[in-house]
């Protein structure tokens, strides 16, 4: 790998799913990690915060600076809507020549902002697409880059044993990728939402299910649909947050972000209830967010 791994070696910006499936299998020691989240400054969560850096065996930091100090890899990993502020606190505190991944589900605009924040620091930017769960995958889910520094962050994420691309030479080609493809994965879960929780509600989603069932045999709608339910539940209100960044792509492209609008609002309704997912079974789930959402729309 061409660059030293030592105690200080990687730093993370954001220690959340995401960022504890990629990094936790690096074949790394887990001292060559320091993290910052911003939960740790949030009273509400950062006593956890501390709990999961410790459980992980990683340097947790109180400041963003002292979780960057010498590294020469930052992996950014927050909020989609926290995704520009990330970099503008980080990039005062970058090593010059440091390599600044960010693996945020933002816009192209979003990215470039970004980068411009760490350019400007002397540190070389890297826009970073997470294209699949990062679970099971881990740190073996596929990723894009793209940007003029993607060849050396490929070089670097390869020896980490990752399933990395590239995707082109300017920043924003990853994460258009993952922007307008958001548009049919987060479209179909929020489809399902408004489909058979309505279908529950009716009496008749036994037939609807038969219906798609003949009209698309390939995909088994039932199991489908419960982990599609289970995706906004557990992950809605981030999803959301990746949809306003999809509505701002769709628009800056001169088309009207109609359904990334409708997609964000059934993402953040569903994730706002803060329900477990639960065992995998359709009606547990309709049920229960159908109890959650009340007798009248949001």
């Amino acid at each position: 790998m061409p660059m030293a791994v030592d105690g200080e070696a990687i730093a993370l910006i954001g220690y959340g799913e995401a960022a504890a499936a990629i990094t936790g299998g690096w074949p790394l020691p887990r001292k060559a990690f320091r993290a910052y989240d911003v939960k740790t400054r949030e009273p509400v969560t950062a006593e956890a915060m501390w709990a999961r850096y410790e459980a992980a065996g990683i340097a947790g930091c109180g400041e963003i600076a002292e979780a960057i100090g010498a590294a020469r890899l930052v992996l950014s990993l927050v909020t989609a809507d926290r995704a520009v502020e990330a970099a503008g606190a980080g990039a005062p505190h970058l090593t010059p020549g440091a390599l600044f991944i960010d693996g945020n589900s933002c816009s192209p605009a979003s990215k470039s902002e970004a980068a411009r924040l760490v350019e400007a620091a002397g540190g070389r930017y890297v826009d970073m697409a997470i294209m699949a769960p990062v679970h099971p995958k881990g740190h073996r889910v596929p990723v894009l880059l793209a940007g003029p520094h993607a060849e050396d962050a490929l070089a670097v994420l390869t020896a980490l044993d990752m399933d990395a691309t590239l995707a082109g030479p300017e920043v924003g080609q990853a994460s258009a990728i993952k922007m307008l493809r958001s548009v049919m994965v987060k479209g179909f879960e929020a489809l399902t939402a408004e489909c058979l929780l309505a279908a529950r509600r009716a009496g008749v989603e036994d037939a609807v299910l038969a219906s798609l069932q003949a009209s698309d045999p390939g995909t088994d709608w039932r199991a489908r649909s419960a982990y599609n339910l289970e995706r906004m539940m557990v992950h809605g209100v981030r999803r959301a947050a990746e949809m306003e960044e999809v509505g701002k792509t769709v628009a800056a492209l001169g088309l009207p972000p109609r359904m990334s609008a409708a997609i964000a609002a059934w993402q953040r309704q569903v994730g706002s209830l803060a329900l477990e997912g639960g065992a995998a079974d359709l009606a547990e789930r309709a049920d229960r967010l159908n109890a959650g959402l009340g007798s009248k729309s949001g």
